[in-house]
């Protein structure tokens, strides 16, 4: 896929998944990578301004598997940008397969 593509869409991604339930990192990352393949480098600093932005909370939570892993909560200024995002990108995208569909119609 295309990096610029990726990278257009993968605030919108990251937020929906958060959206659904609270997550840590590695969990987040795995489920981002279903859906856009990324590097676990390029979502922690997404992670961190969004947290600096008030998107997202974090806490603590003891895990059965070593020392406490930081969750991510979306806030609802974060719900809020997301519902916007997801209108922008929805709206976006339409425009551009209408267009693309007319190209390459056949007369």
């Amino acid at each position: 896929m295309n990096p610029q593509f990726k990278k257009g869409v993968l605030e919108l991604v990251v937020m929906t998944v958060v959206s659904k339930q609270d997550i840590y990192g590695y969990e987040l990352v795995k489920q981002v990578c279903e859906v856009i393949h990324v590097n676990e480098g390029t979502i922690y600093p997404l992670l961190k301004r969004m947290t600096n932005e008030n998107y997202f909370e974090t806490y603590l939570k003891e895990s059965t598997e070593g020392p406490p892993r930081k969750y991510y909560h979306i806030t609802p200024s974060g719900l809020e940008a997301m519902h916007q995002l997801k209108a922008d990108w929805l709206q976006f995208s339409r425009k551009i397969n209408h267009y693309l569909e007319d190209e390459f119609i056949i007369y």
